[in-house]
């Protein structure tokens, strides 16, 4: 399998990945999750944590003014100390801890797996596509919306976490037959229908919550450092 480390990832302009806000430099506990909204950090303060790894940052609006919720939010990490660190492309690309590697270990499919979508991973894989169903909604804990417009019998499964859906042509185009995703615009049901392609979506929310989980755990196998996860789920 590729490794992640020398390949980039153009990101969104305001993702503004890595340290997003510091701390005094100390961390004691670390919490995850899939995004930096008011209530997780409400939370994170709550259960006495230092470090908050999320995998939507802080800005995703971009430039403006420090008022309302954007002034509380910052204000409530300053007086707490809590260190805010975001990481958002390159977490789901990542060939180990990231969502889509993880998406692709909790479903069982093998390697080798390659690129896809450029974040995503894609793999040979014979799947009746109703097994596939149950336990990609086994994996997600939910319910998982799909598109039953490939085989019954999948051959080449393509896996890309998040709001993905609208990349059915793309997806099409690499030679999958069925598409993983999170979410996606309403008109790619039809059009995948009319590509003969299978697409499953699985929430955005729900599929993004593998790589910050598996962050923290790696800082508690690195540093033995408490971590929890801070579910605050959009159902979207």
């Amino acid at each position: 399998m590729p490794c992640s480390a020398s390949r980039t990832y153009p990101d969104y302009p305001n993702a503004l990945n890595g340290l997003q806000i510091e701390n005094s430099g100390t961390v004691t506990k670390v919490a995850a999750a899939v995004d930096a909204c008011e209530a997780v950090l409400q939370m994170a303060v709550s259960q006495g944590a230092d470090l908050l790894i999320v995998h939507h940052g802080l800005f995703w609006a971009g430039f403006r003014t420090v008022t309302g919720a954007h002034y509380r939010k910052l204000k409530m990490a300053l007086e707490n100390n809590l260190a805010i660190y975001s990481a958002h492309l390159p977490l789901d690309a990542h060939p180990e801890i990231g969502n889509n590697a993880l998406l692709c270990n909790a479903l069982g499919l093998p390697q080798p797996r390659r690129p896809f979508l450029e974040i995503g991973w894609q793999v040979e894989a014979q799947r009746d596509r109703q097994d596939l169903h149950r336990q990609i909604q086994e994996a997600v804990g939910g319910k998982v919306h799909f598109c039953f417009g490939g085989p019954a019998t999948t051959r080449r499964i393509g896996v890309v976490t998040g709001g993905a859906g609208g990349e059915v042509f793309k997806a099409a185009a690499e030679g999958v037959d069925t598409f993983i995703t999170g979410e996606g615009p309403h008109w790619s049901f039809t059009e995948a229908e009319e590509l003969g392609l299978n697409v499953f979506y699985a929430g955005h929310y729900a599929t993004e919550v593998f790589g910050v989980r598996e962050m923290a755990k790696s800082l508690q196998r690195t540093f033995g450092l408490p971590w929890t996860f801070l579910d605050h789920p959009t159902g979207l």
